[in-house]
């Protein structure tokens, strides 16, 4: 199973004190919540019951803490002490704030990725926007937009990038649901419009051209988003 966290590794593993078993336990678990968290069913703000997951994923509560704490590094949960653990949430100024890092920090990882990129994955990319083009569901179009931003990052080879990258990602995904939700049929038209446009940038391989129209898609969102401040009202 691909680990969907980030790839961190807790202090407890840095250390080699849990056992290989204890380990994998941990990551099903922590990949598990990371699902519920990104598909709406754990909501920004809601309270985690460590015994609620145990008993739901037929572990005990020691993977799901270990779990957790995986969760707390990638920026998903946030552990309060004598308070228990909650879904990260975050206000309308976070929100901007992390849009305006990724408009940064994308373009740089999708120039790095156009030099290196192969036909077979600008073809897999283009089944993803062709699948964008034609979706009706908000859930299937939030995977398939995530999939085609964030496979395109990946021939960049960049990590620690990526990394970060995620992290954001994963920060605002429920916001974004939210967003698609919101924005009718013209609107979307416009979104599979601009991934249309990074893409044949990508097949042009011009690195400064996908680059500056995926800077701007990305800020596009962002004014969006800030027009929209009831999204954040999402409990």
């Amino acid at each position: 199973m691909a680990d969907v966290t980030g790839g961190f590794a807790t202090p407890l593993e840095k250390n080699g004190e849990l056992g290989a078993e204890l380990a994998l336990a941990s990551e099903r678990v922590a990949n598990d919540i990371n699902r519920l968290i990104l598909s709406g069913e754990l909501r920004p703000g809601s309270r985690i019951r460590q015994e609620e997951l145990a008993a739901r994923f037929g572990t005990s509560r020691i993977p799901v803490r270990e779990a957790l704490r995986r969760l707390e590094m990638n920026g998903l949960i946030t552990l309060k002490a004598n308070s228990g653990a909650w879904v990260a949430k975050l206000d309308l100024g976070e929100c901007i704030e992390v849009y305006k890092i990724r408009e940064q920090i994308e373009p740089l990882a999708l120039a790095e990725s156009v030099k290196r990129i192969s036909e077979e994955e600008i073809s897999a990319l283009e089944k993803l926007v062709c699948a964008m083009e034609e979706s009706h569901d908000v859930d299937e179009f939030l995977q398939l937009d995530r999939d085609f931003h964030l496979r395109s990052y990946q021939p960049a080879e960049m990590m620690e990038l990526y990394g970060l990258i995620l992290r954001f990602w994963n920060r605002t995904q429920q916001y974004r649901r939210a967003f698609t939700s919101f924005i009718d049929m013209s609107g979307r038209q416009v979104i599979n419009y601009e991934h249309r446009l990074i893409l044949e940038g990508i097949k042009r391989r011009d690195a400064d051209g996908a680059s500056q129209l995926l800077q701007g898609h990305i800020r596009r969102t962002r004014l969006s988003l800030a027009e929209n401040p009831a999204i954040f009202a999402v409990q």
